[in-house]
């Protein structure tokens, strides 16, 4: 686990040079709470990258099967996370922030869509 970074991911990395290149000027882990990968901070928009194994993607089916070892700290570790995502959302909202959460499957197979919602999201906030 000391190898799993919590920055500067491959699909951070990915979404962040797509956003600059359609010109989308943002901050990277700006200062609010739950530092969000991307933040277009004049737009109060807020974008998550979230991958599927820390952030539970299809966790009713996979929190069964997805772990052989050390199953209850797991399964505690990705409810943790969960939770949070939940808790950082809210927050964020009541702050006034659109928040944007992408899958990495979405962002791996998909960027040019992500890229659209990031710029309808900015629209419908100008």
């Amino acid at each position: 686990m000391s190898r799993v970074r919590s920055t500067g991911s491959a699909i951070e990395r990915r979404l962040g040079s797509a956003l600059w290149r359609a010109g989308l000027r943002y901050r990277k882990h700006y200062n609010v709470f739950g530092k969000p990968d991307f933040a277009l901070v004049s737009f109060k928009v807020a974008v998550f990258c979230d991958s599927e194994f820390w952030h539970g993607y299809r966790w009713g089916k996979r929190a069964k099967t997805a772990f052989k070892s050390n199953q209850s700290y797991w399964l505690a570790k990705i409810e943790r996370n969960r939770k949070r995502d939940k808790k950082v959302k809210k927050q964020l909202e009541g702050e006034g922030w659109l928040v944007l959460r992408f899958w990495e499957h979405e962002i791996l197979s998909n960027i040019e869509g992500c890229v659209s919602k990031v710029k309808a999201a900015v629209r419908l906030r100008s």
